[in-house]
């Protein structure tokens, strides 16, 4: 009880000093718990809309995929004849069953051709008005879809787009354009996903969607009451025979969720993985709280031990200060929590995915697993400050005002560290050395993680140097005060390490991302410029194929000297070797490809590859089934007959575009695959006559004028969204690293909070034979900014050491340009400065409100 009392008095007589580090442990624990709680509100969100939208049992033709997505290699759904549903209709069990077409594979604009699909990455969707979506949606304005001429809209689409009734909309699909005024807009009963969802009656949505009437995608099948899913299932199974998909409810609802599942598990334990960082962060601070605390209350020690205080009760009461301290943090943490994850689900909504507050799940789990969490970081964290508390002995603390350093502790963690440092350099020196990507991997990881502890472990010892030579460039200019701030920082090496390593880990890895995603699009941009000898690339952003009209259009287009059509055709594969390969792709182009991607050959000649039923491999392929030129390869074409083809040439694995590709012409896969079931292009490919690629460019924007779901681009076009990918993604991992920054800020501001507590006394002297407040703000200010800039250098030079040595095993997948990004990382090194200016402000304004003689008084 007695160890209670103290450790409570303690926290509460410092809980100002103890804020700060309460704040750290609070934004870790809310990190973890929002993240936590947003994935399950999503999972709760989904499982909702999964479990109304199925219907008991749906029937699908065999090639629909389980989520229902458009998979056909035509741009069309697969589909099934309409009499599949009666005899589904037939079938025991059943009391009701209806016909449905719906495509993933469209575009929908608006009058002024302005694309209407969602920008989160959504699907957009077109199906005829049926009975199962009425269950989810309601029609709040105008009427279903009747006739041609008719569609009707989400209402969500509707705000974001103001659309109203009676306005134009154009259904792009691989059949065509189908124009249609909106009659009607539904409102979501659940939770909209994001999707933008568009109707038609049955017969329209079937010459639009997929050319013919009399077809379905999927027959939406109810149950009799007393018949379960999956009897019924087993009866529509049995009467129409096993030429379709038939899944029950809870197939189709777990077919959807495993999808969804899969994304939010990367998007989970990637921002998990952040938080894990910001707990890393954390604890530095912690520890320097602590031990600066120890410090400043050795002689209240001293006189405990003198009065029979044990070692185990010092300690204990230490740790249960920390105790007190995560408890606080961490259920603060929870509740902030909570609010992190209706941020979040706002932040969603903007980006078109609506999610309910309504739906917001917290399991028992998530508090339990955040209190956890950060009650046993903090008390893991001040272990060592606690473990110095217990040794401190009566009189030692009698004699001294501060706790003495440990010279041996010292010397023993020097060691330690640069041991560890070593062992780290030497796994990345063999993770950049290795011949595979794969075992290269495990030696950056390990390397990272080494060097990383040995660099925090001795950065005590690289205080000294590194702080000195900061001193000169930056500090000496100020003259006195510089230096005094120099000394301040380097009168204790280990907390100043502490404090420059809580800065340094957030700042590694900013610096490692920018390298490798630097090196990524300089190493693109280089195989760009270096493989690709055509001047236009046309695709469509959305994944949509390019249908035989949007071709043509291209095709007759003035000032192209030749253009190139690119398929992707599914096939089984067997090789000398016996073997057979399915799910592999034959890309099936016009001969002028080979001009169009320069593309390295180990063997052969890849012009030959276009010669009538011939082929190329890639190097891999070749050698794991003895393949050499002149080998015979049989290709079983899907949708088609098979094949065999002659290797011609043996493409290099030491590539970027188009790795891993096996080459034939579009006139060798028509012989064996029929017109109906040949796929639609993929990619097509324009090159402008000499001195007509402006013309030809302009050209082609007005050709494809009416095929707004393609894109032209050039070389340039196609390196800029190349380079605004990497730059969207890294500055989405930079928001993240920002939760460590801002917590390594936080660590700053506390050392330099408890410095000045802790140097009353010294502040009160320099006071009074002369230093102003102005000159002791600045002094203050100094010192923080040298900390930052010595954590800035640690962390830009680690993360740069990183980043090259990722880019050596990127360099093995056909990355091979290293580039530095100079800029980042001084703008990143300067940026450190003012954080440290930022960090102490108050420190500095609380110090230079001291009364001069109150401050020479404390003792």
């Amino acid at each position: 009880m007695t160890v209670l009392k103290t450790s409570m008095r303690n926290f509460f007589a410092h809980k100002g000093r103890m804020a700060l580090s309460a704040v750290a442990v609070l934004l870790s624990v809310a990190f973890v718990c929002g993240t936590l709680v947003f994935t399950d509100t999503m999972n709760t969100t989904f499982d909702k809309l999964f479990a109304v939208t199925s219907s008991d049992v749906t029937v699908s033709a065999k090639g629909a995929s389980d989520t229902g997505e458009t998979t056909s290699g035509n741009g069309k759904p697969p589909v099934m004849p309409a009499s599949v549903l009666g005899e589904v209709r037939k079938a025991q069990g059943v009391k009701s069953a209806e016909g449905t077409v719906f495509s993933t594979s469209v575009t929908v604009v608006d009058a002024d051709k302005n694309n209407l699909s969602p920008k989160s990455g959504a699907p957009t969707i077109v199906g005829s008005w049926n009975g199962n979506d009425a269950r989810t949606m309601k029609i709040t304005l105008g009427a279903a879809p009747e006739g041609t001429d008719q569609i009707m809209v989400d209402a969500d689409t509707a705000d974001k787009h103001h659309l109203k009734l009676g306005d134009d909309i154009g259904v792009i699909s691989a059949v065509g354009t189908h124009s249609a005024k909106i009659s009607g807009i539904a409102t979501f009963t659940v939770t909209n996903p994001g999707a933008a969802i568009f109707y038609l009656d049955t017969r329209t949505a079937q010459e639009a969607l997929v050319g013919k009437t009399g077809v379905y995608t999927n027959v939406n099948v109810t149950a009799d009451s007393g018949v379960s899913d999956a009897q019924l299932k087993k009866n529509v199974a049995a009467g129409i025979g096993g030429a379709y998909k038939v899944q029950t409810a809870k197939e189709t609802a777990d077919a959807n969720q495993k999808d969804v599942e899969s994304l939010l598990s990367v998007m989970k334990y990637a921002m998990l993985g952040f938080a894990g960082i910001a707990f890393l962060v954390g604890i530095f601070l912690i520890i320097n709280t602590f031990s600066m605390l120890v410090a400043q209350r050795t002689r209240e020690i001293g006189l405990m031990r003198a009065i029979g205080s044990s070692r185990r009760q010092v300690n204990r009461s230490v740790l249960t200060e920390a105790l007190l301290l995560g408890v606080t943090g961490s259920v603060l943490g929870v509740g902030a929590g909570v609010g992190i994850a209706v941020g979040l689900m706002k932040l969603m909504g903007s980006m078109g995915m609506h999610l309910s507050t309504s739906d917001l799940t917290v399991a028992w789990t998530t508090p339990v697993a955040g209190v956890v969490l950060g009650v046993v970081v903090t008390i893991l964290s001040a272990y060592l400050p606690a473990r110095r508390a217990g040794k401190i002995s009566p009189m030692a603390a009698l004699r001294d005002a501060g706790a003495p350093a440990d010279a041996r502790a010292g010397r023993i963690r020097a060691l330690i560290g640069l041991l560890l440092t070593g062992a780290g350099g030497y796994c990345l020196y063999l993770a950049a050395a290795a011949d595979k990507a794969t075992d290269g991997s495990l030696w950056l990881g390990l390397g990272v993680v080494l060097s990383l502890i040995g660099f925090v472990a001795v950065g005590p010892l690289l205080a000294g140097g590194v702080v000195r030579a900061l001193g000169a460039v930056v500090l000496r200019i100020f003259g006195p005060v510089g230096r005094m701030a120099e000394r301040n920082a380097l009168r204790n090496p280990r907390r100043t390490g502490a404090t420059g390593a809580a800065l340094m880990i957030g700042l590694a890895l900013v610096a490692c991302l920018s390298v490798v995603g630097s090196s990524m699009v300089a190493s693109a941009t280089d195989q760009l410029d270096k493989s690709v000898g055509t001047d236009f690339i046309i695709q469509s952003d959305s994944g949509q194929l390019i249908t035989p009209q949007a071709v043509k259009a291209v095709k007759s287009t003035p000032d192209l000297e030749r253009v190139t059509e690119y398929k992707v055709l599914d096939a089984a594969l067997t090789t000398p070797d016996g073997r057979t390969s399915k799910n592999e792709t034959i890309n099936a182009a016009d001969p002028t490809y080979a001009q169009d991607l320069r593309t390295e050959t180990v063997a052969g000649d890849l012009a030959d590859a276009y010669r009538p039923d011939s082929m190329s491999v890639f190097e891999g392929f070749a050698k794991k089934h003895g393949i050499k030129v002149g080998s015979t390869v049989k290709v079983d074409f899907k949708d088609g007959t098979t094949a065999d083809l002659t290797v011609r040439a043996i493409t290099s694995d030491d590539v970027v575009i188009d790795k891993g590709a096996m080459y034939a012409s579009i006139t060798t896969a028509a012989k064996y695959v029929p017109a109906d079931s040949m796929p639609l292009d993929v990619l097509v490919f324009a090159t402008a006559k000499d001195g007509q690629e402006t013309a030809a460019y302009k050209s082609l924007k007005s050709a494809l004028h009416d095929y707004p779901q393609y894109t032209v681009r050039d070389q340039t076009d196609y390196k800029q969204a190349l380079k605004d990918q990497i730059g969207q993604l890294l500055n989405m991992i930079y928001g993240l690293l920002a939760l460590a920054i801002i917590v390594a800020v936080l660590g700053v501001v506390n050392t330099l909070a408890l410095s000045v507590v802790e140097r009353t006394r010294e502040i009160g002297l320099m006071r009074a034979i002369g230093l102003s407040r102005r000159q002791l703000r600045r002094m203050i200010r100094l010192e923080s900014v040298v900390i930052a800039l010595f954590g800035a250098l640690l962390g830009l030079g680690l993360g740069m050491g990183w980043g090259a040595t990722a880019q050596k095993l990127l360099a093995l997948e056909g990355l091979q340009v290293l580039e530095i990004p100079w800029g980042t990382i001084i703008a990143v090194f300067i940026g450190s400065a003012f954080v440290g200016l930022l960090a102490a402000l108050i420190p500095a304004f609380r110090a230079g409100r001291m009364n001069v003689l109150n401050a020479i008084a404390t003792e």
